[in-house]
């Protein structure tokens, strides 16, 4: 089968970039010195997460969901990275008396006496809020210890996500963001065990701050996720190159309007996301960059400037719309391959060329 052969739109995932960037953040981890536990809500694949992790060792997922296909296809030891309610923790024992190690988190008191409760055997870390301010305590807030005290031997370590790395644009920033995370982390785990609690996770990342070398005394391991497929956003902060974007969507021709020098296709928001992170970057790539079949960047800036639910209209940078016949394709990198790949259901695999070498399922819901 070949891209010619696909329905459109779909995702298309590149293997031999895909690998690269596993090997890119493996090597990186690894010359931290401490352990790589991948957040899979990007990839939602089982197939990726093998060759992520060929040990089949820990995960991160954000959903129930999540946590169930993945332990169903081999995956125990797995962190849930949202905080959890006490309605989602009868789930959770379920599949831990299955043979789960899933461990969940929180912030919050009242949650940490309701886990402590639960007859089920269910284990969370403390979230720290190293200075995003989207959820978590901070590192010296007096709560962690009562916190600590009401999971008592549920306790399983502290966790922290510096998701504001994401607004660094230069090495100067981003590398502060990382200390801190890091210093932050490992400040309120020193803090539990100062208070005679083990706290054997010390638990961090994001794929901008997992890359940043340097001291990581006290933390155990990162849980980067976006960086096995990259994106245009993650390009433009510097995480990785734009030719290390490994998903695509694949896209129909279905109109043209030449005076204006424009295209329409069959993948519009539904197929793109309206996500515009580049919008505050050095260059905005509208709803998408748009790349010929191939997935070169041959069309310039070609960008998507406005999506319906199920239209794109590109504005060529050069060349030619009447070139373009109705029914010939081209490739649309995405902003957030989070919010892309969201709506679709499969990858359909090449590797480095137009032969579709496999067909990866993806996992939905909550």
């Amino acid at each position: 089968m070949k891209l010619d052969d696909l329905p459109t739109p779909c995702l298309v995932l590149d293997r031999r970039r895909l690998a690269r960037n596993l090997e890119r953040m493996a090597s990186a981890v690894a010359t931290l010195g401490i352990a790589l536990r991948p957040h899979m809500k990007t990839a939602k694949s089982a197939d990726v997460a093998r060759l992520a992790r060929p040990d089949g060792g820990g995960l991160t997922v954000s959903t129930i969901a999540e946590a169930e296909y993945f332990l169903a296809h081999g995956f125990a030891d797995i962190i849930l990275g949202t905080a959890i309610t006490p309605q989602k923790l009868d789930q959770v024992a379920r599949l831990n008396a299955a043979g789960g190690q899933i461990k969940v988190v929180t912030d919050d008191a009242g949650m940490a006496a309701a886990i402590a409760r639960h007859p089920g055997a269910v284990a969370a870390l403390i979230e720290i809020d190293c200075g995003e301010g989207r959820s978590g305590l901070d590192a010296d807030d007096p709560l962690l210890g009562p916190i600590a005290d009401q999971l008592g031997d549920r306790l399983a370590g502290i966790f922290a996500h510096a998701g504001h790395s994401y607004a660094a644009r230069d090495s100067v920033t981003l590398t502060a963001i990382a200390m801190r995370e890091r210093q932050d982390a490992a400040r309120a785990a020193q803090r539990l065990r100062d208070a005679g609690h083990e706290c054997p996770i010390v638990s961090i990342g994001s794929s901008p701050t997992a890359l940043i070398p340097g001291d990581v005394t006290g933390i155990t391991e990162i849980r980067p996720g976006v960086y096995m497929f990259g994106d245009l956003f993650q390009a433009e902060i510097g995480t990785h190159g734009r030719d290390d974007i490994a998903v695509t969507v694949l896209t129909s021709v279905i109109g043209r309007r030449p005076a204006e020098q424009r295209l329409l296709i069959d993948a519009g928001a539904l197929a793109l996301s309206r996500d515009r992170s580049t919008e505050t970057t050095a260059h905005d790539c509208g709803f998408g960059l748009v790349l010929d079949a191939g997935g070169e960047p041959s069309l310039g800036a070609s960008r998507i400037v406005r999506v319906w639910q199920e239209h794109g209209l590109v504005q060529l940078d050069h060349g030619n719309a009447e070139g373009f016949a109705i029914g010939s394709r081209v490739r649309i990198a995405p902003n957030h391959t989070c919010l892309t790949s969201a709506a679709h259901d499969r990858y359909y695999v090449v590797d480095g060329g137009d032969d579709v070498v496999a067909v990866w399922p993806r996992i939905h819901g909550w």
